[in-house]
């Protein structure tokens, strides 16, 4: 089981997140899960926590991104993380950094960054060496 059991981000605009969560999680293996039209958004990956949840703030003020925060997705292949980055690319994301080797992370520390149409910084990331499929 995860240490951690949910991650809540913040959007504007629902149906703008939808698209773009729903492409972006999902070129790194999560999907939607159901729920009523009136709940938050929310994602998981083979029903395993930690849960995305994509909420519009409960206080009524505009959603805002932590400065110097983000949240690392981990992707099993390479070619997931190039999805995530494209995926967030057509779908109203921002690049915060293209998919690359970041060898000062260590020798196999493959990523991408973008954010998403609120500002909040994601990124997706790889430790598998080479191109396994």
């Amino acid at each position: 089981m995860s240490v951690i059991s949910h991650i809540t981000l913040g959007t504007n605009d629902k149906s703008r997140s939808k698209a773009f969560y729903d492409a972006a999680l999902g070129a790194i293996g999560f999907k939607r899960v159901p729920k009523p039209a009136e709940k938050p958004l929310a994602y998981d990956r083979n029903g395993q926590m930690p849960t995305i949840y994509i909420y519009t703030p409960e206080d009524g003020r505009p959603a805002t991104w932590g400065n110097g925060t983000h949240v690392a997705f981990t992707a099993d292949t390479r070619q997931q993380v190039d999805a995530f980055h494209a995926a967030a690319m057509q779908n109203g994301g921002m690049d915060e950094g293209q998919p690359g080797l970041r060898s000062h992370y260590g020798p196999n520390y493959y990523a991408a960054y973008v954010r998403d149409p609120d500002g909040n910084k994601l990124q997706a990331v790889c430790y598998a060496s080479g191109d396994t499929a």
